[in-house]
């Protein structure tokens, strides 16, 4: 990968269409040759793979079509003993070319590969009819029938089936025309997306190190950039970048790529990691997803393990059925696959499953969810959720996440859908013009759905009637005690609200004046302490009790005891008239009646007129307090800026 850094390439417009083609078949149907006729390059690339006369893992070649068209091939094995392999090939091709031999027709293999190309979603293709030389007209007629019956009523029927033979050349521009015809009908990959890269192959380069190769399924990706590794959490440099063998300063969604990586061994990196921008997406163990089992598979029994194919990863998963304890062949059903390794899924992501023992494919899906709760068995919220999800356009199904959600960040809808931060912003703000969700912060940083706002208030509301109930002498709620009870639903599970939304809850019950708000205390609007007689006798005689007091006051637990209420009751009095502000709390053990303090400020006062300076002596001699009382009082007449402290006097202000 010699000169792939930036500098030593030059920077060039990207206008090229890439378009990924994947073959499909029988084993020794004629793929490998067929690719090698139509690009002069030989897709097997392992020494074992060329003696054999077999592909045994990918292989890779491309194809410039002219017009701006080029198609990258990725060649899979036909033998039943590598359809892993295949698999790992199989995910985000654009069009299947499906070789059919002309001298063997139709073959098991031909029917799993079309089975694989049919659930993960492929809606393009023809099929080549590959060593035509070698059968008669009346033979390559018939095969062409068998061909046709095969394909009816799927996504191949009425596509092109061209006869070819790679040793004569027959046929191989009229399936150049048709392969360039179906890029042309190809929609192009996201490149806007954030890039996602599966890797399907890792090896050392001498004199460059770490080199791993993908198909990029999305986005760009740039030289002497910062990606991660997923699952690993690893970040590393990518030194270097080679498209179709040339090296070049950047790639695109569609593209076979390699990538010279800096800062990993070889050693650490594995078939099915996926490579991503820093911070972008978490990896998951847990999707819902829409299921559908082949017909020629057996009954599929809830909680039973099978393989797990998406993208270029493999691993075991237990499928938990949404509904009923079994999938008859045929069927489809909403299912949460919970994985044995972890992987970057996100939805819309096609996968295969394969039966545990012995393996066969049997079925695949689609992602929906990528990182939902779990389920209770036949639960139907799930359900219909699922059911919505798959039906929406992206602005609708933001909603519905964050409907599921009540609450989340921008960052975490971008990990859940798959969208760039930016874009899901950008909805965010379209939905919030429709009254359809909340952005709070500024700039936003969190998103609430209506119906979690509503069920905030509600239960904000319910929490402060039940605190009024039990606690009839206190005016208000603590905000920190309050938010601790307060929930709200979070995927079907009642969970507490994050800051911001709680915030948001109060200041909208605020605003419709069904709360008043204190700085620190939450109480319902109307809100007023009454008192019983006896409640209001012992009030009076505790505030007359530190009224008689005046400077020398009692201590707060002898003049409680001497009221005829309980403990309790009366330390809530206590509190009712230091918050009505008939007494003031001077320091834990010091509380003093209004008069005596009104007193206090005129002994000073006129103490100003003879000498603005005051001693703690001349403090305790003016008031008649000893130093006990004496120093806390000065203190508290500090922060009140009626004296300031200077040195070991004060200075009346």
């Amino acid at each position: 990968m010699a000169g792939t850094g930036r500098r030593a390439v030059r920077q060039i417009k990207i206008t090229v269409k890439h378009v990924i083609a994947g073959t499909a078949g029988h084993i020794d149907h004629g793929k490998s040759a067929l690719v090698m006729a139509l690009t002069g390059i030989n897709p097997d690339r392992l020494e074992e793979e060329k003696r054999r006369g077999i592909t045994i893992d990918l292989g890779f070649a491309h194809l410039d079509l002219g017009d701006g068209l080029r198609m990258a091939f990725v060649d899979v094995p036909g033998h039943e003993r590598f359809i892993k392999n295949m698999l790992a090939g199989a995910t985000g091709i654009d069009v299947v070319l499906l070789a059919v031999a002309a001298d063997e027709s139709i073959k098991p293999q031909t029917r799993e590969h079309f089975e694989i190309c049919r659930l993960l979603g492929v809606r393009q293709g023809l099929v080549a009819i590959t060593k035509s030389d070698l059968v008669d007209a009346d033979i390559l007629d018939l095969v062409r029938v068998e061909i046709q019956d095969f394909v009816a009523g799927s996504f191949l029927e009425g596509s092109p089936v061209i006869a070819a033979s790679s040793r004569t050349g027959e046929g191989l521009e009229t399936l150049k025309d048709a392969l360039k015809g179906l890029s042309v009908a190809t929609a192009a990959k996201p490149v806007t997306l954030p890039f996602r890269l599966p890797i399907d192959r890792a090896f050392v380069m001498k004199g460059f190190g770490s080199v791993v190769t993908g198909t990029l399924i999305a986005g760009k990706i740039e030289a002497e950039e910062e990606i991660e590794i997923f699952p690993l959490g690893r970040r590393v440099r990518v030194r270097g970048i080679e498209a179709h063998n040339q090296p070049v300063p950047a790639a695109v969604a569609g593209q076979r790529v390699a990538l010279n990586l800096s800062g990993i061994e070889v050693r650490e990196i594995r078939r099915g990691m996926m490579l991503a921008p820093p911070g972008t997406f978490q990896a998951t163990d847990r999707m819902d997803c829409s299921l559908q089992l082949l017909l020629s598979a057996r009954p599929l029994r809830n909680r039973a393990r099978v393989h797990f194919h998406c993208w270029a990863g493999e691993t075991v998963a237990e499928v938990v059925l949404l509904e009923g304890k079994e999938l008859d062949p045929g069927g489809g059903a909403y299912a949460q696959l919970r994985l044995a390794e972890p992987g970057v899924f996100l939805p819309g992501d096609r996968f295969i499953i394969r039966q545990f023992s012995p393996l066969v494919t049997i079925g695949g899906g689609r992602v929906l969810d990528n990182f939902p709760s779990r389920h209770r068995a036949n639960d139907p919220e799930p359900r219909q959720f699922l059911e919505a999800l798959e039906k929406s356009d992206a602005e609708s199904r933001l909603e519905l996440l964050l409907r599921s959600l009540g609450e989340s960040s921008v960052r975490a809808l971008a990990e859940r859908t798959g969208l760039p931060a930016a874009e899901v912003a950008r909805l965010a703000l379209v939905l919030g013009a429709k009254k359809r969700l909340l952005a709070l912060g500024q700039p936003p940083s969190l998103l609430l759905h209506p119906d979690a706002l509503r069920t905030l208030s509600e239960s904000i509301l319910q929490n402060l009637a039940k605190f009024h109930a039990s606690h009839p002498l206190v005016e208000g709620m603590a905000r920190d005690d309050l938010r601790g009870r307060v929930r709200f639903m979070r995927q079907w599970v009642q969970t507490a609200p994050t800051l911001l939304s709680f915030n948001a809850a109060l200041q909208s019950l605020a605003a419709a004046r069904e709360i008043r708000l204190e700085r620190e205390e939450v109480a319902l609007a109307g809100r007023e302490i009454r008192l019983s007689a006896d409640e209001l006798a012992a009030k009076e005689e505790l505030s007359r009790a530190f009224e008689k007091a005046g400077l020398h006051t009692p201590a707060a637990s002898d003049a409680l005891a001497s009221l005829r209420i309980d403990r309790s009751r009366a330390e809530k009095i206590l509190q009712i008239l230091v918050k009505e502000k008939v007494l003031h709390k001077i320091d834990e053990s010091m509380i003093l009646h209004r008069s005596a303090l009104k007193k206090l400020r005129e002994l000073l006062a006129a103490r100003k007129e003879q000498d603005a300076r005051l001693s703690v002596a001349a403090f305790k001699e003016i008031t008649g307090v000893s130093r006990k009382y004496a120093i806390p009082l000065l203190e508290y007449l500090d922060r009140e800026h009626v004296t300031r402290r200077s040195g070991d006097e004060r200075i009346i202000l």
